[in-house]
């Protein structure tokens, strides 16, 4: 086996069904022996859609999704996608070709220091020296992903350790010297005996020196040496620490029976265990409080639960007297946690405590899955009198918000309306349906009007903001969810940075629906920078084309520019998406102050 086959084997042992990846020469031998083992290749048009199509299947499957790229440009390019996956808490393992070896730092071809680069926005790095390192350095890097708080890890490969042995001694004999003088005999002996060095065919389990030096842990290497797959390990060691401690649990039941005005808020971290998302569902439904689901947590009790509210969650958050994070930090989203009232009292569940304290110090901390924390606490309520009216009181106020941009949705003009355009969208899409977001404006409409279908269906661009996910989430989804319909609601923005990969959809057969919501504008920044500056400088874009450039990648493309095409354009998106062609709608919108004052920092 070369290294190629040692990484491809390792991949398929551990159940990764595809890899996403730009293709380049320090990387070929990864491709080849993937599709050999029986693993999906998905050639993308930009590194960055490879990572976030990783990161997709990773937050929909639990599981750690897989990327591969080139050196050099190729790993940068993937460094947006891998901070937003560490910021979204997503398990993406990042496989980075790099040059040989032995031309390390001598100015080889997109030879550049990739782990300094990289290290920043990981959790782990590692760089393989040998061959035999290359499997149990993979297996460390999966085991690491999923440990903890999940997150990204990233694994360099010099090319050299990659093709087989006969193909990379003939490269470097071809660039010695014939023998002659002693200089040329000794240049001889060194890079022989470099490559017996890089193809020692003793066993792959590294002594504990050997793992010290790729930065690895005692306990990384303990994992390495065992033969049990480190995705099994991990999650026994996720179910050792997971549930926070009893006292904990015992602390916060007790505030909830005090409680006259609770609300829980579930982020994604609660549901990081994918398999356990119905019975998190069960427990949220059992605690019978006020709830907001947020990130990847939205979706989980459906899209009419009666604890559910969507709307008004700061004016919410200002009347409560206890506050539930299950999974959400008080970050800009939570105004750094003033939005909370100040004498509310505050429980944290959370596997960071760095993250639990940021910014608001928590009465009870409970440290460990916020999701077994949910599933803990839940047999511990007990309803107070006074919660019925308190969820009545607040489903009132998320009545009269529905009701308003239900009118607004009605008002007419000369182009398309967009809340209309996205009620249509949230009336017609299946049941079980997946939605990915990407945009600023349109985008963060859209999360006030189509509800997720369900736990796991919703992908956006999170905290870290990141537009141009939406390529490459649409990928991963669909690979994720075959037989389900999945849509990108693109602003005209964020659509251009990743339309390229509807040529992708087209050539690996996955029909996903695109629509474009086209206001000619960057308007999210424009309309507060036309009130403030009184300028809308660098914010004007064009009423392009964008279903011509869909059709010229081989998908379908059609344009939307009043309030009766709506309807009859996504039928008909629908029925190319069942016949297997991806499509675009290119939706010309009116302009908004739907989401005037909104943005936050």
């Amino acid at each position: 086996m070369d290294g190629g086959d040692r990484i491809a084997a390792t991949l398929a042992r551990h159940g990764v069904a595809s890899l996403f990846t730009l293709c380049g020469g320090h990387i070929s031998p990864i491709l080849a022996a993937a599709k050999r083992a029986g693993i999906r290749v998905v050639d993308v048009r930009d590194e960055a859609a490879a990572v976030f199509a990783a990161d997709a299947t990773a937050r929909l499957t639990g599981a750690p999704g897989v990327a591969a790229v080139t050196a050099g440009p190729g790993v940068t390019n993937s460094i947006t996608a891998i901070a937003n996956a560490r910021l979204a808490q997503s398990p993406v393992v990042l496989i980075g070709g790099a040059a040989p070896t032995i031309l390390s730092g001598r100015g080889a071809l997109q030879d550049i220091e990739q782990v300094p680069s990289l290290r920043p926005h990981v959790k782990w790095t590692g760089r393989a020296n040998r061959v035999r390192d290359l499997t149990p350095l993979l297996e460390a890097a999966i085991a690491a992903a999923v440990r903890g708080v999940p997150g990204p890890v990233f694994i360099e490969c010099p090319v050299d350790l990659l093709y087989d042995e006969r193909i990379v001694r003939s490269w470097y004999d071809a660039g010695t010297k014939p023998p002659g003088s002693l200089r040329a005999r000794l240049e001889r002996w060194y890079v022989r005996r470099h490559l017996n060095r890089l193809f020692d065919a003793a066993a792959e389990r590294p002594s504990g020196r050997a793992a010290a030096e790729r930065g690895l842990s005692a306990r990384d290497n303990a994992r390495v040496a065992s033969p049990l797959s480190p995705l099994i390990r991990a999650a026994r060691d996720n179910a050792r620490v997971a549930s926070p401690p009893s006292s904990a649990m015992r602390a916060a039941a007790a505030l909830l029976a005090r409680s006259d005005r609770p609300v829980l808020l579930v982020g994604s971290q609660a549901v990081i265990q994918a398999a356990q998302v119905q019975v998190i569902a069960g427990a949220v439904s059992a605690l019978g409080i006020p709830v907001y689901l947020s990130g990847m947590a939205r979706g989980l009790l459906g899209r009419s639960h009666p604890l559910l509210l969507r709307h008004a969650r700061r004016q919410t958050l200002r009347q409560a007297d206890l506050v539930i994070l299950a999974g959400v930090p008080c970050d800009f989203r939570l105004d750094y946690g003033r939005h909370i009232n100040h004498a509310a009292r505050v429980i944290a569940a959370n596997r960071s405590a760095a993250e639990a304290r940021r910014n608001r110090r928590p009465d009870v901390l409970a440290l460990g899955d916020a999701g077994a924390f949910l599933e803990g606490l839940a047999p511990h309520a007990s309803p107070r009198p006074a919660w019925p009216g308190w969820l009545a009181t607040l489903r009132e106020r998320d009545a009269e918000r529905e009701a308003e941009i239900r009118r607004q949705a009605t008002e007419t003009g000369d182009l398309v309306n967009p809340l209309a355009l996205l009620a249509e969208v949230d009336r017609i899409a299946a049941d079980d349906a997946v939605f990915v977001l990407d945009g600023g404006d349109f985008a963060a409409t859209a999360s006030y009007v189509v509800q997720a279908r369900g736990p796991l269906r919703h992908l956006d661009p999170g905290v870290f903001g990141t537009l141009g996910v939406g390529g490459g989430f649409a990928l991963g989804a669909k690979l994720a969810h075959p037989d389900s319909e999945v849509w990108i609601l693109y602003g005209d923005g964020a659509a251009a940075y990743s339309l390229a990969e509807l040529d992708t959809c087209v050539r690996h057969g996955l029909p996903v629906i695109a629509v474009v919501g086209n206001d000619a504008s960057w308007e999210q920044i424009a309309r507060e920078q036309r009130e403030i500056l009184g300028d809308d400088v660098g914010t004007v874009l064009r009423r392009s084309d964008y279903h011509l450039v869909a059709e010229g990648y081989g998908a379908v493309g059609i344009l939307v520019r009043r309030n009766e095409e709506i309807r009859p354009a996504l039928a008909r998106a629908r029925a190319e998406a069942r016949a297997g062609r991806p499509v675009l709608i290119n939706a010309w919108l009116a302009r908004t102050e739907f989401r005037k004052g909104s943005i936050s920092m």
